[in-house]
């Protein structure tokens, strides 16, 4: 077979065989993702038949990365990943020292080297963002404030990711134990020019490229050409996060994100990621047939003990690790178990530092077949685990005091102040979500001097709406004790302005429970949902997002029209006019 067509044999088997093994997976209920990975064990190099460029497959799969970074990146603004910084941050840190130790400490007691067991501990604490971001989709929390701590955590752990893979190879000589004199000095120049490196793309990107590159698109889009537009757009996905790898020592997802982060500021970002949907989709797909061809299935035979070892440590060890640290954050235990869903499992950074690894001499050879081994078992079970969250807290509320008391526990911003006045005790306004449009609906009741009250998951966020001297509650409003605190027994209106679409109905009955006669108003982005919640709901009024945006352009365009054609039509007006040629 000529070598020239390697590109062309590896999509169409890695393409075909995904869909048919995708679709035999979801009739038997299974996620699609696990038929997408068996498509790369059955391609791969390790089972009989037709074998796969694997380089071919993985270079594809990083293009998969890189748009769908870049996807997230034009929903993520700035502000989003600053919003969450308080948890994110702390949160990310601490998460992968616990997972590193618990992976080194599995790794000496094999009889491992201490830089073997570094690198092993290392690859277990780093979650996939690709397969993050497919969970949040498909549950349709990616806009959610869950979702944007759940992204902005692993944007933390991918900075000290670029950190780890740039210390690694001086590292090595101490951890070989053959470290020379003038060591300790090239470590330290090299880990001041990563963080200049890192920092100044960082500047550079938001600096420089919040002006340039939404000018660039706007430019492009004034030719009107749609097959410019997403050359444009797929251009700069993998351009900039090429550049960002070259220049500045980042990775391709870093730099594909923060490319996205950049283009929000244009007004033509939405259409930018539908343009790139369905190329972000094909190439994700390229991207979980790649994880599968690295896997050898004999490793589930020769050492299966060792592999159910890792993968406790992935679905186990980081799960209740991450748990502890959200609920120590003092949020709900949804957000809680959501967010230690998110990291039960290993992706795209662990196998690029189980290469490095291995190249420095310090991975022994089986060391990166478990890796594999665990990544490939965590990914597939990964979605079994988000749909297991409701009936697992349902679980432990019901069985658990503990549970009970970390939801009903005191915190200052889980309920009104005593000195809140009587006027946003009744007849007021509930407003579920302080986000761009709760925002803006907030701003329209204080100039109308309607009183209301704020139920946002945002901790930070209330402590300082709070200080502003706005009624403001902390907490999720799917529970009750949220919405009682708010006083949704004699509020005059709910106003649910979150992305979220999910919890809508869990929300809404609470409320008709506490206030029968209460009036709601729901915001959605999707028309088959809308139409489901005003028909089983009985919801007063659902807004959909691209029907009020035609309305209110209809009814600007109604109003200058009138007002055109009453000029015309005034008195004298058409004798004033110019004879027509």
């Amino acid at each position: 077979m000529p070598h020239s067509l390697s590109l062309i044999n590896t999509i169409a088997a890695a393409l075909g065989l995904a869909l048919v093994l995708g679709f035999i997976a979801t009739r038997m209920r299974l996620p699609a993702l696990v038929g997408y990975l068996l498509a790369g064990v059955v391609i791969g190099p390790f089972t009989p038949g037709f074998v796969a460029d694997g380089e071919m497959a993985s270079q594809l799969a990083e293009i998969g990365v890189m748009l769908l970074m870049f996807g997230v990146g034009l929903h993520f603004s700035l502000g989003d990943l600053l919003a969450v910084r308080k948890i994110a941050v702390p949160g990310a840190l601490v998460q992968m020292a616990v997972a590193t130790l618990l992976g080194m400490g599995l790794a000496l007691w094999w009889g491992w080297g201490l830089g073997g067991a570094l690198v092993f501990g290392l690859a277990l604490s780093v979650a996939s963002t690709v397969v993050l971001l497919r969970a949040l989709e498909t549950l349709g929390i990616l806009d959610s404030y869950t979702g944007r701590i759940a992204v902005g955590w692993l944007v933390v752990e991918d900075l000290a990711m670029v950190l780890v893979l740039v210390l690694l190879p001086p590292l090595a000589q101490w951890l070989n134990g053959t470290a020379g004199a003038g060591s300790t000095n090239e470590l330290w120049k090299t880990l001041g020019w990563t963080i200049a490196q890192v920092g100044g793309f960082v500047a550079l990107m938001l600096v420089v490229g919040r002006r340039v590159f939404p000018w660039i698109l706007w430019q492009v889009a004034r030719t009107g050409s749609r097959e410019l537009f997403t050359l444009c757009v797929v251009a700069a996905a993998v351009g900039i996060a090429f550049g960002s790898a070259a220049l500045f020592g980042v990775s391709f997802a870093l730099g594909a994100f923060f490319a996205g982060m950049v283009m929000r500021e244009s007004e033509f970002s939405h259409r930018a990621a539908q343009e790139s949907l369905p190329l972000r989709d094909a190439f994700a797909v390229l991207f979980f047939v790649s994880v599968g061809m690295l896997f050898n299935p004999w490793v589930l035979v020769e050492r299966p003990f060792q592999v159910l070892a890792v993968v406790a440590i992935i679905i186990l060890g980081k799960t209740l690790a991450a748990a502890a640290l959200v609920l120590a954050f003092r949020y709900p235990l949804n957000t809680a178990l959501t967010v230690s869903a998110s990291l039960a499992q290993i992706g795209e950074f662990s196998f690029i530092l189980v290469g490095l690894g291995a190249s420095l001499g310090l991975l022994p050879p089986e060391g990166a077949s478990l890796v594999l081994a665990g990544a490939l078992i965590s990914i597939a079970v990964n979605p079994l685990l988000f749909h297991a969250i409701a009936p697992l807290q349902d679980w432990l509320r019901a069985r658990s005091a503990l549970a009970r008391r970390l939801e009903q526990r005191d915190d200052p911003l889980a309920e009104l102040p005593l000195t809140t006045h009587r006027r946003y005790l009744a007849r007021q306004v509930v407003l579920v979500g302080y986000g761009r449009v709760g925002r803006r609906i907030a701003a329209a009741l204080s100039e109308s001097d309607i009183p209301f009250v704020v139920a946002e998951q945002n901790r930070d966020l209330v402590e300082t709406l709070r200080n502003s001297g706005m009624a403001a509650v902390y907490g999720d409003a799917v529970e009750p004790a949220v919405l009682i605190q708010a006083h949704i027994a004699r509020a005059h209106m709910l106003v649910i302005a979150t992305p979220n679409t999910i919890d809508v109905r869990q929300i809404i009955a609470t409320a008709r429970t506490l206030n029968p006669e209460i009036e709601t108003v729901v915001r959605s982005h999707n028309e088959a949902e809308a139409k489901l919640l005003e028909q089983e709901e009985g919801v007063a009024k659902v807004f959909l997002g691209e029907e009020a945006l035609a309305a209110a352009m209809t009814s600007h365009v109604l109003g200058r029209a009138g007002e055109r054609q009453a000029e015309v039509t005034a008195p004298g007006a058409l004798d004033e006019r110019p004879a027509s040629v």
